[in-house]
């Protein structure tokens, strides 16, 4: 258009340079708005590219979660039921001594406690993730709750070293049962990530209007990168088919959103020399 509009002109004309510049400019304005429109339009097409490629992706992330959290819910499942089938039978069709026996049931036992806290687990995250939950909060004597977890846990697990340190008369308002989860999934978790020989503390403290408390291991640690992904839904470190340690992968976020309904709030940090502290803080009752 520019070409044609330029060789109309007559260069005879009075008026033929004032022509130039004006169509000059008028070249120049339309290459500017065009060149504006298309980088315009660039910068939206890249940017609804990247939602899109971010939306997928976030995607393929739940949907691998998902899948690790079938394959070891399916595993986590199948695991004690075998091995307490495995014990009956054998009580029952051998004559044992009074010492094997009372290992097969303490085993048994162990197992249905997994298969227990599991079963709890994923009702209290399908509940606690419901439009309809309504918590019931009271007074709870917190170092009763943490006294009785560690009673539990010590008995079950009699040949691990663990230790408490529990201070008297602390309470918080809360539900017992969800407060029971987050100590018990704690326990559950230093258990896992960590050998036979290595000890495992739990302590309760009061510390700035602040009930305390710690589970303290002397396991494998986790990574800084890690750290916070962790407290995440379904999120475990590692490939679920080369996996070693036993879990779901909605223990720690079940302890998160608990201590956060509570007003509370959670952290690990690193153990000295070895190990992970996992703190949790929730306001006390004056």
């Amino acid at each position: 258009m520019y070409n044609l509009r330029y060789e109309q002109l007559k260069k005879n004309d009075p008026l033929y340079q004032e022509k130039i510049t004006i169509l000059n400019n008028e070249r120049h304005r339309k290459t500017v708005q065009y060149l504006g429109e298309g980088i315009s339009y660039l910068v939206l097409i890249f940017a609804g590219a990247a939602y899109v490629y971010r939306a997928m992706r976030r995607e393929i992330i739940i949907t691998q979660q998902q899948q690790n959290f079938l394959m070891a819910v399916t595993h986590e499942f199948k695991t004690p039921i075998a091995v307490t089938r495995l014990n009956l039978e054998t009580i029952q069709k051998r004559k044992l001594q009074s010492e094997q026996q009372e290992k097969l049931i303490n085993n048994t036992l162990i197992e249905t406690d997994r298969l227990n806290n599991l079963t709890n687990n994923i009702l209290i995250a399908a509940q606690l993730e419901g439009s309809n939950h309504k918590a019931y909060k009271e007074i709870v004597d917190l170092s009763k709750v943490i006294k009785n977890c560690s009673h539990n846990f010590s008995a079950r697990y009699q040949n691990r070293k663990f230790s408490s340190r529990i201070e008297d008369d602390i309470q918080v308002k809360g539900e017992t049962i969800m407060l029971e989860v987050v100590v018990n999934n704690l326990l559950s978790n230093a258990l896992k990530y960590s050998s036979q020989e290595d000890s495992i503390i739990l302590n309760l403290f009061r510390k700035n209007k602040n009930a305390v408390i710690e589970v303290i291991d002397e396991g494998f640690g986790i990574d800084e990168k890690n750290k916070k992904k962790i407290f995440k839904k379904f999120y475990r470190v590692g490939n679920e088919l080369v996996r070693k340690t036993k879990g779901t992968g909605i223990g720690l976020y079940l302890c998160k959103k608990i201590v956060k309904d509570h007003k509370g709030n959670i952290e690990v940090t690193d153990n000295q020399p070895k190990g992970s502290k996992f703190t949790v803080r929730i306001p006390v009752i004056n």
